[in-house]
């Protein structure tokens, strides 16, 4: 805690009660004279009040430590007075890391704070690539009359930290591209930068793909090929009908850690220079087709945080997801793929991937894990699941098995075995 400092508030009473008490002395005017006393009080005023001694604590909480990189966090500051003194005026500023921008409400708060009171505000950063640790709040505190305040620095009482570095870098999925460049390896040869084959040389070929180390050597003309990366044309399905507002009592449920996923999966997808898409089976029509760019995203972005389909709670009614898979596969390109986020918490889920497996879209299933295994009835439902998992996988159909426990980009990487 430093010094208390003068804020000079009140210097300019001062000097107004002096002049108008010179008026009044010269004029020989006695309302001056006693206009002037008022001011003297309040100049004398903040004299008589003692200076606060602050004794604040402070608890930093984020609605998720290990978000993807452009995810948006909302952070949540409780700020209390542990000290025997009302603060009348205290604010507080938090210690938003500088690699960090804030994207909604300000990461400040001015508040009067009794004994024993804690007063909360919230703020949202956007999260970037790396580790971001917070510093120590700011608090400034003045004392009633607001001519002296004193600023301190209020630690947390723990340390706070978002970890942006286990982003997907490699989300999931399969070997169908279009002919925009991407990070999809494609079959076929071209310009790209992962050597593939040498072959002799054909009239045609860029000069820049002659291998001119082997033709002084030998010379012999041969042509180097590398691998074309080409960009996959993806839709991010979450199964948010109301048979998936599944999970344990008081924890997250698989509608949320499903559009949880989508966000990730999206962005490394649109990272990567994919075109990609979201859709949602659910009471509620959500369908953005597969596309790419800033507006895109932010698109897909406002989807997942506001459309009705991800609500905290289901609807009464769902409607019947045969009619809903077969809007959706009018309106897809041949090529599009599937990145199916289903709890697969009934037989209906099973059918969905299989069904658009059958029209030709190469299908890829990413299973939040919302089942627990505490009564029989929890531990038969963990039973059917890992039944459907098997299904899946014997049709041929990619499953990548998440726990809620572990991110997303954990559970990817531990099946990379899988193939995609």
């Amino acid at each position: 805690m430093t010094t208390p400092q003068q804020t000079n508030r009140w210097r300019g009473v001062v000097a107004v009660a002096l002049v108008v008490s010179a008026a009044g002395l010269l004029a020989k005017r006695q309302e001056l004279l006693l206009l002037s006393t008022v001011g003297v009080v309040f100049a004398a005023y903040h004299r008589t009040v003692p200076m606060p001694t602050p004794n604040l604590t402070l608890d930093r909480r984020v609605d998720t430590a290990a978000p993807a990189s452009g995810d948006e966090v909302e952070i949540e500051v409780a700020v209390t007075n542990e000290g025997d003194e009302t603060l009348y005026d205290c604010r507080v500023v938090d210690g938003v890391p500088p690699a960090l921008s804030v994207t909604d409400g300000p990461a400040r708060c001015g508040m009067v704070l009794r004994p024993g009171e804690t007063r909360t505000f919230s703020y949202a950063v956007e999260a970037e690539r790396g580790r971001h640790a917070f510093d120590d709040a700011t608090a400034i505190v003045r004392d009633p009359s607001g001519d002296r305040e004193v600023e301190l620095d209020v630690r947390a009482a723990d340390e706070t930290e978002l970890d942006c570095t286990t982003e997907i870098t490699k989300p999931p999925r399969r070997s169908q591209t279009l002919d925009t460049v991407g990070s999809v390896a494609a079959n076929g040869t071209g310009s790209g930068i992962e050597f593939q084959q040498t072959r002799s040389y054909r009239r045609g070929d860029p000069v820049s793909q002659i291998d001119w180390k082997r033709y002084a050597a030998s010379g012999e003309l041969t042509t180097v090929d590398f691998r074309e990366e080409q960009a996959a044309s993806i839709l991010v399905l979450v199964d948010a009908r109301a048979v998936a507002y599944r999970g344990p009592p008081g924890e997250t449920h698989a509608v949320d850690a499903g559009a949880s996923a989508a966000a990730q999966l999206t962005t490394a997808l649109l990272n990567g220079r994919n075109h990609v898409g979201l859709a949602a089976l659910s009471a509620e029509d959500c369908f953005r087709a597969p596309g790419a760019g800033r507006e895109h995203r932010l698109r897909l972005r406002k989807l997942l945080s506001r459309h009705s389909a991800f609500a905290a709670s289901p609807t009464d009614t769902d409607d019947p997801a045969d009619e809903q898979v077969e809007s959706y596969l009018g309106r897809l390109g041949e090529q599009t793929q599937i990145l199916f986020v289903s709890p697969l918490c009934d037989d209906t889920a099973v059918e969905v991937a299989r069904r658009f497996d059958g029209h030709g879209h190469a299908v890829t299933v990413v299973s939040p894990d919302a089942t627990a295994n505490e009564t029989p009835g929890e531990r038969l439902a963990a039973a059917e699941r890992r039944n459907r998992l098997r299904a899946l996988r014997q049709v041929g159909i990619p499953v990548i098995d998440w726990s809620l426990d572990d991110p997303l980009a954990l559970a990817i990487d531990a099946q990379r075995g899988v193939r995609l």
